[in-house]
């Protein structure tokens, strides 16, 4: 698995926001992968993980999991989540990723699941994606911290002009 990129300032895996997550993920090419350990502080009733975080964890997961095979990132347009069961603060979970169809590079349609170390699964998501339009993905760019370089090159067999970053 090779490391993905994060950002400064993003609520999830931004570095530099301090009520932030500071996820870091991972990807095989395929699938993208990240390990999360709620707090405390992120209940809705008590001892159970407010469902926001939950869907927020498994949106961005989704903005990964396009991003990686299509080279653009994208903007939520929908958002499905099943709560199977809650989690827990303090417990290790493992988000999961992929993209499932890419419509002609117009709408990306993602699923992710959220699983315990047991395996069971606690959480699923499917969404669809709008890729950021190129100048607007430049300047998102810009807040990378890593190698976002990978960004940079069009995916294999690509014919659209929009398909990088720059």
């Amino acid at each position: 698995m090779k490391a993905l990129p994060h950002t400064r300032s993003c609520f999830v895996c931004g570095e530099a926001n301090p009520a932030g997550l500071k996820l870091r993920f991972e990807t095989d090419g395929r699938i993208v992968r990240a390990r999360f350990v709620p707090r405390a502080d992120h209940v809705g009733f008590q001892g159970v993980v407010h469902g926001d975080i939950t869907a927020t964890v498994l949106d961005e997961i989704m903005v990964w999991a396009c991003a990686v095979p299509t080279r653009q990132f994208a903007y939520c347009a929908e958002l499905n989540v099943r709560y199977l069961l809650p989690l827990t603060p303090g417990e290790e979970v493992v988000l999961t990723g992929e993209l499932v169809t890419n419509r002609k590079g117009r709408i990306f349609e993602a699923k992710a699941w959220i699983e315990n170390n047991a395996g069971k699964t606690l959480a699923s998501a499917t969404g669809k994606y709008l890729p950021i339009q190129r100048a607007d993905a430049a300047k998102l760019a810009a807040d990378f911290v890593g190698d976002a370089n990978w960004l940079q090159a069009p995916p294999e067999g690509a014919t659209s002009g929009n398909a990088g970053l720059t």
